[in-house]
């Protein structure tokens, strides 16, 4: 509606706003199908340069330790010689607090763009398989997924498990730490249909990972190009 001056009123400037964002994240999810199920079918090269890795056994927990700058700068050192060693590369993603979701999106989606779309999906499997993981959670199970839910809440190994689940994929983390070089979460209930490699620091953050022949040239976010 047009006020007296010719100006849109604020409800209507609020609604068109409100259907604005619905579209979008409609689009993000139709492009995100796509994508998925593109990539798909380029899992288990980087799983084949692994495959001499012995996998350590995954045991979903929440965050509750942070390293000190002095190991933290250690561990990092360890990792990029792990890199080398098996060239591999890393696509580096932001560290505001997202990088877990972003680092899977990147792996999923071949963007890391689509992080709220994972976490939004992550957050639903919490919601609607309590009974998986609310063991693994010292505290209020609600409280903790609905903490989850915000955007910059650090991702734990419970959610790296939920993941796996909902995308029923087998994540595989190459670490930096000193006596646990390799980890796989695996779907609790599901065989595996794609692999997802993250690279991961110290406990502070996640990186995606591909072969080195294979790294990706990210282009600019397109949100239509499939239209």
């Amino acid at each position: 509606m047009m006020t007296r001056n010719g100006t849109q009123s604020i409800g209507e400037c609020s609604s068109s706003t409100s259907a604005s964002s619905q579209q979008d994240v409609e689009d993000d999810r139709m492009i995100a199908v796509v994508l998925s199920e593109e990539y798909a079918k380029l899992d288990g090269a980087l799983g084949r340069r692994l495959s001499n890795l012995a996998p350590v056994a995954h045991v979903p927990r929440i965050n509750t330790f942070i390293p000190n700058p002095s190991d933290a700068t250690l561990d990092h050192q360890r990792l990029l010689q792990r890199l080398n060693i098996y060239g591999l590369y890393e696509v580096k993603v932001s560290g505001d607090g997202n990088c877990q979701f972003r680092a899977l999106s990147d792996q999923i989606y071949r963007s890391p763009e689509y992080h709220k779309h994972v976490r939004k999906e992550v957050v639903k499997q919490l919601k609607d398989s309590r009974p998986l993981y609310e063991g693994y959670v010292p505290m209020k199970y609600k409280h903790y997924y609905k903490k989850m839910a915000k955007s910059g809440e650090w991702g734990d190994h419970v959610t790296l498990q939920a993941a796996a689940d909902k995308f029923v994929a087998k994540i595989c983390l190459l670490t930096s730490f000193r006596e646990t070089c390799f980890i796989e979460i695996t779907p609790q209930h599901q065989t595996p249909k794609r692999e997802l490699w993250l690279s991961f620091w110290s406990e502070v953050h996640y990186n995606s990972l591909y072969d080195i022949q294979d790294a990706p040239v990210h282009k600019p976010r397109q949100k239509h190009w499939l239209f």
